[in-house]
């Protein structure tokens, strides 16, 4: 991509407005039109939201996306609705034992309004904050519960040299590790910053930070590639969608995918939530003393940083400089056949109405928001970089490209994809890919864009999933 040393937050600031504004119409057509009794809101067919059974994983952002146009907008009524909504439907995600994405669904509901009221945009009550602390922290333990131990093989400094791995596995089951995953483990590090942990047979308790931290070591070790390991398709910064491990002896066996092109490509919403998970977990523990961490986690801080350092900047410059078009949006894949047929797309702004590969705006929302939180966790000259093709993706996203403005349309970002080789994604007429159309998650991680340069453009609060 070609980033813009020039771009700000604060010159985003106007642009910022039209998207909350937009969205804010969007939420409230969406509440009022939605039968809960079908399910979850998942992708666009045609402007109009439908569901998709996989997972509920997108019900939490239904009602995040209230709570974060409410907060942007300072409208009450949005928060209420968001609060409300979350209050009815959102208790089953928390105690949810068949999924990985406690982070996805109660961090965009729970979380953000323990955010709140601690910004104190939302009256302060007593019992009011502990139903959100009680519900964050039986999720993250709940969360943690779906754990795997796995071999760790030769001790290295991707792995902090710890002496055992693991890893939450995925919904596919205990030989599954998923890279986006890496953004859903931190409810872990706020239920275990509740003080909360999981308790086991014989009332053995399990530290949440240290599964936490494992995980995101496995990860690092397995499906993250860093260039060093004589493996054909190793570029550094690329990721495998899921990595598979023996569950006989917990040995890694090999990389897979269920959403990317193939297990030797890269799928950019997988990279995105790399990309945004390793920083969001870095500017964590930044808060928390080498004492404090080596008593939780049994490793040494400085380790364990210097790995996730690592994995969020081999990310980061695979996203920037091969995994995305000119103007930060990024293809499905990077490897998706059609790009044959467009042997110089990087050089160019993002097609979505070209005829051979679809683009995947929401993969880029997220990916921003991790380049931005990477590059001021960085500070600085070597910050800046990433901060500016953060800005960069955002500007484009803000633009009249990506969003849906025509009323009738109910999402917010358009030219988002669910799952290309399922051939889920609504091609429309006359079309030879899927365009046009908006997804949950990538209509929420807009907003987390978009409140996250409002608050730096206005010299706000800065936003964070922990406390």
């Amino acid at each position: 991509m070609k980033t813009d040393p020039k771009v700000t937050a604060k010159s985003l600031l106007p642009d910022v407005e039209r998207v909350f504004k937009l969205a804010a119409k969007k939420c409230k057509a969406l509440d009022k039109a939605w039968d809960s009794s079908k399910g979850t809101p998942v992708f666009t067919e045609n402007g109009t939201y439908t569901t998709r059974g996989w997972t509920e994983w997108t019900q939490g952002f239904v009602y995040g996306n209230a709570i974060l146009c409410g907060d942007a907008l300072d409208d009450a009524k949005l928060i209420k609705l968001g609060k409300k909504r979350t209050m009815d439907h959102m208790l089953p995600h928390v105690t949810h034992i068949g999924v990985h994405d406690h982070g996805f669904n109660n961090l965009s509901t729970y979380g953000n309004l323990l955010r709140l009221m601690n910004e104190k945009k939302i009256k302060e009550d007593a019992w009011e904050r502990k139903t959100y602390e009680n519900a964050i922290a039986a999720s993250g333990a709940v969360q943690a519960s779906r754990w795997m131990g796995a071999q760790p093989g030769k001790p290295g400094p991707d792995t902090a040299n710890a002496e055992g791995l693991g890893y939450v596995y995925s919904f596919n089951g205990p030989h599954s590790l998923f890279i986006d995953t890496m953004r859903t483990v931190r409810i872990l590090g706020v239920a275990w910053q509740l003080g909360h942990v999981l308790m086991h047979e014989n009332d053995k308790a399990a530290n949440l930070l240290k599964r936490s931290v494992l995980h995101g070591l496995t990860t690092n070790r397995h499906i993250v590639f860093h260039g060093k390991s004589g493996h054909t398709y190793d570029v550094r910064g690329r990721t495998a969608h899921e990595g598979v491990f023996n569950r006989n002896d917990g040995n890694f066996r090999c990389r897979s995918t269920q959403q990317g092109y193939s297990p030797f490509s890269t799928w950019t919403r997988g990279l995105a939530w790399a990309i945004c998970g390793y920083a969001e977990e870095l500017e964590f523990f930044k808060t928390i003393p080498a004492g404090e961490f080596k008593k939780a986690t049994g490793l040494n801080k400085a380790a364990v940083v210097k790995a996730y350092e690592q994995a969020a900047k081999d990310t980061a410059d695979h996203f920037i400089k091969e995994a995305t078009a000119k103007d930060g949006v990024t293809y499905w894949d990077d490897g998706a056949p059609g790009l044959a047929h467009m042997p110089d797309w990087r050089d160019h702004d993002a097609d979505p109405y070209n005829d051979h590969e679809p683009v995947d705006s929401g993969a880029s929302a997220i990916a921003a928001q991790g380049l931005i939180r990477f590059g001021r966790y960085l500070g600085g000259s070597k910050g800046k970089p990433y901060v500016q093709a953060g800005l960069t993706t955002a500007r484009t996203l803000f633009g009249d490209l990506y969003l849906a403005t025509r009323p009738s349309h109910q999402g917010i970002l358009l030219h988002n994809i669910y799952h290309q080789p399922n051939g889920w994604d609504h091609i429309p007429k006359g079309r030879k890919v899927p365009c046009d159309e908006s997804a949950m998650w990538g209509d929420y991680h807009l907003l987390e864009l978009a409140n996250l340069v409002k608050r730096i453009g206005e010299g706000g609060k800065y936003p964070t999933f922990y406390l």
